[in-house]
């Protein structure tokens, strides 16, 4: 009788061991997977940060570019006012001077994330770059007419001295009339257009039915812009960063960043109307759909559109 007991309390306390280890292992096993799960939030997390410091980067180097070319502006502004003896030419270039030294200032007390303003200054520096380049015209329509009547004075006088001295001088204005010719051929992107489409070409209204887009824009005319073919990137962005059907990548001021579609287009200077395909074979959240348009190494262009469901 003694030794049966004896067994059974053997087993008893056999038995509350185990069950006590198995309560051990489940437990473990759950904060197992609490911790992996932590992992893949915070993984997921990181990722999603590291695209929201990109398109801060982007769109601060965006912001800089275009305080770049205010200032240049203004400062080509400065220097055909001081070329031309025009008392009216000179005021005119002295109130465009002052106006982009105004929209520069208001570029930089925008704060960060105010699109509205970001893309009005935008437009605002394309009409600049614009009255820029038609005041280039007419100041370099004065230089050669100038050289024309200098050439001539200097055959009816003879005056070697004085003719080399001048020639000197009209070929330095040259050499700066060339360095503001080249500030104001830059090119621009007007009326871009992001088209969310079906598999069969037509407009998408939902999320569900896209599966592309089609980035609509017009490079603008502008004379004083070399010919040529050029090679045109899209990047089309998600609301939260995120770059659709990455294509390949691209150098963007020192850096190398992705795109979503990119063509090669002959420009001979007038406007060419340019469209690009993006294909969209993942699920799209509703949002906010952004395409950057870049060609020589510049940011020549912008649009958006939102899809609601």
């Amino acid at each position: 009788m003694s030794n049966r007991l004896h067994t059974l309390s053997v087993l008893l306390v056999l038995g509350l061991f185990l069950l006590s280890l198995g309560s051990c292992r489940q437990k473990t096993g759950r904060d197992t997977a609490a911790a992996i799960a932590d992992s893949l939030r915070q993984a997921h997390n990181d990722s999603t940060q590291a695209e929201l410091n990109e398109l801060r980067e982007l769109a601060e180097l965006d912001r800089r570019e275009m305080e770049n070319e205010y200032e240049e502006y203004a400062q080509q502004y400065r220097v055909l006012r001081v070329q031309v003896k025009d008392t009216l030419l000179r005021r005119q270039l002295e109130e465009k001077e002052q106006e982009a030294n105004r929209l520069l200032a208001e570029l930089r007390t925008v704060r960060e994330g105010n699109a509205a303003e970001i893309r009005r200054l935008r437009e605002e520096l394309t009409t600049v770059r614009a009255v820029l380049q038609d005041y280039v015209r007419q100041v370099d329509s004065l230089q050669r007419r100038n050289e024309t009547l200098v050439a001539e004075r200097d055959e009816a006088r003879r005056q070697a001295g004085a003719a080399s001295e001048r020639a000197d001088e009209l070929t330095g204005e040259r050499n700066r009339l060339s360095q503001q010719v080249a500030v104001a051929a830059r090119l621009n992107a007007t009326g871009v257009s992001v088209r969310p489409v079906k598999k069969n070409g037509k407009e998408a209204r939902k999320t569900k039915e896209i599966k592309g887009f089609d980035i609509s824009f017009t490079i603008a005319r502008n004379s004083t812009a070399r010919t040529g073919n050029r090679t045109v990137f899209v990047r089309l962005m998600a609301q939260g960063g995120t770059v659709i059907t990455p294509a390949g990548t691209f150098q963007y001021h020192d850096k190398t960043i992705q795109y979503s579609a990119k063509r090669t287009v002959e420009y001979a200077g007038e406007d060419i109307r340019v469209t690009l395909h993006v294909s969209a074979d993942e699920f799209l959240n509703p949002g906010t759909y952004s395409a950057y348009i870049f060609t020589d190494g510049q940011q020549i262009g912008s649009g958006s559109v939102n899809i609601d469901k």
